[in-house]
């Protein structure tokens, strides 16, 4: 029997769905309400993403205003995945990274309907703030959005050295410990082990080559300041456009992204200069390659995701007329496991 996914019910004054819908690309949000189960909250909702706000299935944005919270959160986000055919992309990504021994955000695909009529399958997404932080017991720090391919670790071709960064959490005079991360990455590589989590950096670096998401190492992460140990650590966000897949759905072929990932990430090439990051970064990819990126980890995952989202896919008026493509995804996801596994194990004597 497939499990029941969670549904969600959008419920909008007239007036407010037509502010939402006159102009996509606003960031301001409407008052709606969300019922989940039995409990109705009001909410604030504006749409999310770039290029995505284009597409007649949209993505969102949800504040919860009263209550002032959902499963600990304050904010989640709804990624309708369009470009992905499988839809699990992200989660079976995260739920990877995550057993690599990485804080991921939760994710949950969802029903989400809008007056009891569906809008569609959605990728329920927790968002990375201070709740986030106290679910996973973690000390209060300072947390930024990489939000533009600026947030590349380099100086170059800058207004100013958080270019491409977003404050989620913390204070503007908490910008001058970024701005010195920066600087000593590209000036003074040496002080790196003293604001670095290293070992989280080089997990989060093997997680993102495997699954290969080509735009994960410039952007679409979390940067967190652990107030307690000064260190920076990565948290992985939006990995849609992984295991063979471009952010638009083309194919992208599996050798296409390096072993050690884009190489316009200066932090990268600057830990990759020295042969004891280089060397532990080998034994972190070797084991993963053998213990966690292969067939034995992946199929049941796959299929399970397969076969308990496909009557949702069925029901989604955006995704049902292509069925076939849905069907045909888990063959694609399993070769590419298996073309980019090879590829890695042959790229390891090169580090």
């Amino acid at each position: 029997m497939t499990p029941s996914l969670p549904s969600f019910d959008l419920q909008f004054l007239r007036s407010d769905l037509m502010e939402l819908e006159r102009d996509a690309r606003s960031n301001s949000p409407v008052p709606a309400r969300l019922v989940i189960e039995d409990t109705t909250y009001d909410i604030d909702i504006r749409y999310r993403g770039s290029y995505t706000r284009q597409l007649k299935k949209k993505s969102f944005h949800i504040e919860f205003r009263r209550p002032g919270e959902w499963a600990g959160s304050s904010e989640v986000h709804l990624n309708a995945e369009l470009f992905d055919p499988s839809h699990f992309r992200n989660k079976l990504s995260l739920d990877f990274i995550r057993d690599l021994g990485i804080h991921t955000p939760n994710s949950q695909h969802t029903l989400l309907t809008q007056n009891g009529e569906p809008l569609g399958l959605y990728l329920q997404l927790e968002s990375v703030d201070d709740r986030y932080l106290n679910k996973r017991n973690l000390p209060p720090g300072t947390i930024y959005y990489a939000v533009s391919d600026k947030a590349n670790f380099s100086t170059k071709r800058k207004r100013g050295l958080t270019s491409g960064y977003q404050r989620k959490l913390g204070k503007m005079q908490d910008d001058h410990h970024l701005i010195h991360f920066i600087r000593s990455i590209n000036s003074t590589p040496y002080e790196i082990p003293r604001l670095l989590n290293i070992e989280n950096y080089l997990r989060w670096l093997a997680g993102a080559v495997c699954t290969m998401n080509n735009d994960g190492f410039t952007h679409n992460y979390a940067l967190y300041l652990n107030s307690e140990d000064h260190l920076f650590s990565i948290i992985p966000w939006d990995y849609d456009a992984t295991f063979g897949r471009r952010v638009n759905g083309d194919v992208m072929e599996w050798d296409y992204v390096p072993i050690t990932g884009k190489t316009k990430n200066k932090l990268t090439a600057q830990l990759m200069k020295r042969s004891r990051y280089r060397k532990l970064y080998k034994d972190i990819l070797e084991e993963i390659l053998e213990t966690k990126f292969n067939m034995d980890y992946f199929e049941n995952k796959v299929m399970d995701f397969h076969s308990s989202l496909r009557p949702y896919i069925l029901m989604d008026p955006h995704l049902h007329n292509d069925i076939d493509s849905y069907d045909r995804e888990p063959a694609f996801i399993f070769q590419f496991i298996e073309d980019r596994g090879n590829f890695l194990k042959s790229e390891l004597k090169k580090l």
